[in-house]
Parts: C-alpha cells; sequence; structure tokens
C-alpha cells in the first residue's frame, strides 16, 4: 500500500470548472468568496487550483467586487 502526504498533496479542484463558469463576473459574490480568505486576501493559485488566466480573471473580479462595496478589502495587521 502506497504512503500518502501527511501536508495533502495532490491536485487541486478548479472551482470555477466544478460551477461550469467560463466568465468570472465580479457580480457573483458568492463564488467569488470561495477564492478570499478569512482575512480577505485573494487565494493563491497553487492553493485555488486555477490556470494563470482564470486566476487573473478572478483576482480582476474580486478587486472590481471591493471596489463596490460586495467583497472586504484585505484586514489590516495594526493594531
Amino acid at each position: 500500500m502506497a504512503k500518502r502526504d501527511p501536508r495533502g498533496g495532490g491536485r487541486k479542484r478548479n472551482l470555477l470548472r466544478a460551477n461550469g463558469v467560463d466568465e468570472v463576473d465580479w457580480k457573483d459574490a458568492t463564488l467569488l468568496r470561495q477564492f478570499v480568505s478569512d482575512r480577505g486576501k485573494i487565494r493563491a493559485r497553487r492553493v485555488t487550483g486555477l490556470s494563470p488566466r482564470e486566476q487573473k480573471q478572478v483576482a480582476t473580479a474580486i478587486k472590481n467586487a471591493r471596489e463596490m462595496a460586495l467583497l472586504p478589502y484585505p484586514a489590516s495587521r495594526r493594531g
């Protein structure tokens, strides 16, 4: 029996393809929340499993949604 990686390695599931999303829309806040951490930071590609093009679309959509107050900005570490 093969040993498993204790860190949970392997391919990450692409949430955009799983949901059948072709074009990322900034108005879909529920989908975009899956790509934002609890502190409001955009998750990295190695965590989300997206392609470079999809990650760029998600990042741009998150930034637009933040401007429209649909998503939070990252929490500041100060004070």
